[in-house]
């Protein structure tokens, strides 16, 4: 195995790796489980070692995942890192695992750059991007007072959700769909509205502690260590803090004293020793990212999972049984009759909004009836029906029904237009006992649908006790004290 260079090597070269102390830096396990057992005096290690004080809180509001776009532009394309649903092959099945890459390195190394440099140089359609600042965990009321007071260690392990992670992860390798927590740095919570993000052909995994956990190094197909000189990242943290943070030198020094570097050289540092890959100097190292690509393409190759193959499959699937009989498992629904909704003016319109978000595609028809006082019947005023609707099942909407003398012409005019009687409905908020049986006894095949039916209707035939004037309570107007209405329409 070759390191991309050794500490005293030239810049970019590739060298053979050292015997001796120094060669732990670079082991010589591509795609190996092997580097498990070396982290067995870590892990133990790790659970012994008492929390670190931290000088200040972290400020991001939110993690990574969150705040920047799930896309990757370059100068030629446009790289989406929030994944994509699973393919399949002309078979059926799915493809085999998705590649996964773990990157690891102290804070301000340069892993997201490294990341993207990766995603840009491999020409994969679909990579997902995920950030180990997504599973911090949710901070009790005594941790979050710590860490009001900058007592809180947000760079120990035990500041990480390690069971959702590798739970997310392992979904993702099996190219499965998952939702991502998206942490609120300020009230050191997750939000509630989580990220969804599905399976892709590569994942780059990037966090401080990438390696620190035994479980989620299995999930890792490729272990890359970036390695950056510590002056360089305290160089580069402080002017973030005091552009991004408004942090003044001097805490800076002194956070970095107390807190990151104890965390780097206890937690962080020891990983190396698990690494396939150190990448000296971030994303700078050209030499070392083209050996992570060929690397990549060629475990992408073994694994049939090339952009000229995703379209080969899908063309070879849509065309591989043409002209065979259609399948047992395919049912196709009969068409079914339309559903009409017809209102008696005025007081049927207040129904029609609810029957709309039911039926986003219904048809609707208003009647107008009123009753003339000279005769005392009901007359048919105005009229407005959707074409053909003999086939169709019609619901007729009035709020309230007394007599039932409106609902009588209504239905005896969808009759005449060739409705089937056992195709209508008719609905109301409440009726009378009397306008019940009119309409039953005058067409049995009509069904009735209500959600109260009162017992008296007065002289001016009103239901008892009612719910008054129901038109004019919805559309917020208010008839003169001698006019009223009744099912028969607006009666003077």
């Amino acid at each position: 195995m070759a390191t991309t260079s050794s500490s005293d090597g030239k810049a970019g070269e590739l060298q053979p790796a050292e015997e001796g102390p120094e060669a732990d830096r670079s082991v010589p396990r591509a795609g190996s489980g092997s580097g498990d057992d070396s982290l067995d005096g870590l892990s133990n290690g790790l659970t012994r070692c008492p929390l670190t004080p931290s000088l200040s809180p972290r400020k991001r509001t939110t993690s990574q995942s969150k705040t920047e776009p799930p896309l990757l532009r370059t100068n030629k394309r446009t790289i989406y890192t929030a994944g994509r649903p699973p393919w399949y092959n002309v078979t059926g099945t799915t493809f085999k695992e998705a590649f996964v890459i773990g990157l690891c390195g102290g804070s301000a190394s340069g892993k997201t750059t490294v990341a993207n440099k990766i995603i840009e140089a491999l020409d994969v359609p679909w990579v997902v991007l995920l950030s180990m600042d997504s599973f911090y965990k949710v901070l009790n009321k005594e941790e979050q007072e710590l860490a009001v007071k900058n007592e809180y260690n947000f760079d120990h392990p035990d500041a990480f959700d390690f069971e959702l992670l590798i739970t997310v992860l392992r979904k993702l390798k099996k190219g499965k769909s998952i939702k991502v927590p998206v942490y609120d740095f300020t009230s050191h919570c997750r939000r509630k509205e989580w990220k969804t993000v599905y399976g892709a052909n590569v994942v780059i995994f990037e966090g401080i502690l990438a390696f620190a956990n035994k479980e989620l190094l299995k999930l890792l197909d490729m272990k890359v260590f970036v390695d950056t000189d510590s002056d360089i990242r305290l160089i580069r943290r402080l002017k973030r803090d005091i552009s991004q943070r408004g942090r003044d030198i001097s805490g800076i020094i002194k956070q970095y004293n107390k807190f990151v570097k104890p965390a780097f050289e206890q937690y962080i540092e020891p990983t190396v020793q698990v690494a396939d890959i150190v990448v000296p100097r971030g994303g700078e190292n050209f030499v070392a990212l083209d050996l992570i690509v060929q690397h990549v393409h060629s475990q992408l190759e073994k694994r049939e999972i090339t952009v000229r193959k995703l379209r080969w499959d899908m063309s070879a699937l849509a065309s591989a049984h043409q002209g065979q009989p259609l399948p047992k498992t395919l049912s196709v629904l009969q068409s079914t009759p339309q559903i009409t909704g017809v209102s008696i003016l005025r007081a049927g319109e207040t129904m029609e909004q609810a029957l709309m978000a039911v039926c986003k595609d219904i048809r609707l028809g208003k009647i107008l009836i009123q009753t003339n006082h000279d005769t005392g019947e009901p007359e048919l005023h105005y009229l407005r029906l959707p074409k053909d609707l003999s086939e169709d099942y019609v619901i007729l909407m009035d709020s309230t029904v007394s007599t039932g003398a409106a609902a009588l012409m209504a239905v005896r005019v969808l009759l005449d237009h060739d409705v089937a009687e056992d195709k209508i409905f008719l609905l109301s908020l409440l009726m009378a006992e009397m306008g019940v049986h009119s309409v039953a006894y005058a067409f049995p095949k009509v069904r009735i649908i209500t959600t109260a039916v009162d017992k008296e209707v007065n002289d001016q035939f009103h239901i008892i006790p009612g719910i008054g004037n129901f038109g004019d309570r919805y559309f917020g107007t208010d008839a003169p004290s001698d006019w009223c209405e009744s099912d028969e329409g607006m009666d003077f």
